[in-house]
């Protein structure tokens, strides 16, 4: 017999170009430190960071309860570090959340607002140190997108 209702998901983990920049005095920062102190917490990121999984199935690949594995699972999401991106169903019928790390990536600058100048000037290094070639790459993606955007 056919199944009606679908138990697997063809959601896929991507990522956009825009990562969010956290520092230190923003109100989102602590909620994201604390949502990752714990190991489990951790480990289910790192999880979700390479295949989009329900509860049952992290809780199966990291030997959790399916309990402990939605309370991280909320903490993250509240810390916009995870989403929902898909529902399937369990052999018994019962809808599942299938869950993903949000789409844009998230950058932890351990200094305030305030040093936001410095954190440009460190990449400007960077990107010396990377030479010419990298420089133009992303001139011209900046370019590219310019050009599209219209």
């Amino acid at each position: 017999m056919a199944r009606l209702l679908p138990t697997r998901s063809d959601a896929a983990v991507e990522r956009s170009d825009s990562p969010a920049v956290l520092s230190l005095d923003d109100d989102t920062t602590r909620e994201v430190i604390e949502a990752l102190s714990s190991e489990t917490a951790y480990e289910i990121f790192r999880l979700l960071n390479e295949t989009p999984a329900t509860p049952a199935r992290i809780a199966e690949q990291l030997d959790q309860s399916v309990q402990n594995v939605h309370y991280h699972l909320t903490n993250l999401e509240s810390a916009e570090l995870i989403e929902v991106t898909d529902t399937c169903y369990s052999e018994k019928g019962r809808e599942m959340s299938v869950y993903v790390v949000s789409e844009d990536p998230t950058l932890l600058f351990l200094g305030t607002e305030d040093d936001r100048p410095s954190l440009k000037r460190a990449f400007k290094s960077f990107a010396s140190l990377l030479g010419p070639p990298s420089i133009l790459l992303a001139v011209g993606e900046s370019i590219s997108r310019f050009v599209t955007a219209d």
